[in-house]
């Protein structure tokens, strides 16, 4: 089969590193691809987002699968515009995408469904959003409705955070038009979980969950970020509370999706709250997690490729998948500056050495070729050091050891990726 992986990031790196395994495959390309997926597959000059490009390139190379990474070209209707031009393609159309291309959509969703999650509400106003977190106290959590790069969500703590917030997100538009309005909604006690499951429009296959750490600074402090390191699979998240989550959260949202004439077709990655009354639903995305993805692709033993197809075909009902007991934990490694304004270009010397620790698998993320041919950084988080271990203490010694190895002065990561767990 030829497959054309849209983005450039880890996730995409995993996402190519995955299939890349597969007997099915005979061609691999990615748009725009990065140096360490350039190693995998045929990097094409294509952003994410132009998607009539994409498609052109994928009906002149006889693409048999179009898998898309980041959400903003679902939400764009990249599978639309390929299901036109008679390409398949793994993810929603953008119908169904506005599950994460508007958080009050998704919660509309959930509330028709019956899904547990948080009281919320909607503000176009600032004055209003002002009034309503007055009237509801803190703590409190405030997210810009539209996309934001998963930097749009603040726990305030305080009245007085959660009105900087307003501040910053509807009035100085830190996130741009995804701030036109927010959701504003109770602060959920809990655990926090990412689980995913594989749909095919009717049919939902459970894949495995994961625990990310979304903060920039060591025990949880700091701004929110893209995510800076996960685990999986997180010990809470036990099969009791899979099932709960499936027949409670999974398959009511794709039964919903489907009877508003906008069936789930791809992943549908739930971030979850385990409260006292069972998981609950925080947001929907519309893809793989990053970091999440590659902890998924590091214990998936299962070919990728024909479960993507599943989802894509509506073959998800005569599917499983096998994944690897041990546990998987990356760690992100990211530019100085990173959540606000990342330094680029600093170089990064010693991946040869960091790759050869054993259980290790290095994804590149926002990285570069420099003219002489030395790699640097390119972006706000620019590596992802991955690993596997018979625990998930093993796990993270690995991976520690790796980054340990990385010669990088210009760049910094958390030192205590699974410490929920361990």
């Amino acid at each position: 089969m030829r497959v054309l992986v849209v983005g450039g990031g880890g996730r995409e790196h995993a996402l190519c590193w995955a299939l890349a395994a597969s007997p099915l495959l005979t061609k691999l390309w990615c748009a725009p691809g990065n140096p360490g997926i350039a190693e995998l597959a045929e990097c094409v000059p294509i952003g994410a987002t132009e998607i009539a490009k994409l498609v052109g390139f994928a009906k002149v190379e006889k693409v048999d699968l179009v898998v898309a990474g980041p959400e903003a070209p679902l939400t764009l209707g990249l599978a639309d515009a390929c299901a036109a031009a008679g390409i398949k393609c793994f993810g929603p159309t953008a119908a169904a995408a506005r599950l994460e291309g508007s958080k009050a959509f998704t919660k509309e969703v959930a509330d028709a469904a019956g899904v547990p999650t948080a009281a919320w509400a909607r503000f176009e106003d600032p004055a209003a959003a002002r009034a309503y977190i007055l009237q509801r106290g803190a703590p409190i959590v405030v997210k810009a409705d539209g996309l934001a790069a998963g930097k749009g969500v603040v726990v305030a703590s305080t009245v007085e955070e959660a009105e900087a917030a307003i501040a910053d997100i509807m009035e100085s538009r830190v996130h741009g038009t995804a701030g036109a309005s927010v959701v504003i909604e109770e602060c959920l006690p809990g655990e926090e979980v990412s689980f995913f499951a594989l749909c095919d429009g009717t049919t939902a296959l459970p894949m495995a969950a994961a625990q990310d750490h979304k903060r920039v600074g060591e025990g949880d402090t700091g701004p929110n970020t893209g995510g800076m390191g996960a685990y999986s699979p997180p010990p809470a998240f036990t099969d009791a509370l899979r099932d709960e989550a499936m027949d409670r959260i999974i398959r009511p949202t794709l039964a919903e999706m489907a009877k508003r004439g906008a069936p789930f077709q791809g992943v549908l990655f739930a971030g979850l709250m385990l409260t006292g009354d069972g998981p609950k639903l925080i947001e929907f995305n519309v893809r793989f997690g990053d970091p999440e993805c590659q902890a998924l692709m590091l214990r998936l033993r299962s070919d990728l490729l024909p479960a993507l197809l599943a989802a894509c075909d509506g073959e998800l009902s005569r599917f499983d998948l096998r994944w690897e007991a041990h546990p998987s934990l990356v760690v992100v490694m990211a530019a100085e500056g990173y959540p606000g304004t990342p330094r680029k270009g600093t170089e990064i010397r010693g991946l040869e050495r960091a790759a050869q620790v054993p259980g290790v698998q290095l994804f590149h993320a926002g990285t570069a070729r420099r003219e002489d041919g030395a790699l640097v950084a390119d972006g706000g988080r620019v590596l992802t050091v991955a690993a596997t271990g018979q625990t998930l203490r093993a796990a993270r010694d690995a991976a520690y050891a790796a980054v340990d190895v990385v010669d990088w002065p210009g760049g910094f990561c958390r030192r205590d990726i699974g410490w929920r767990a361990l």
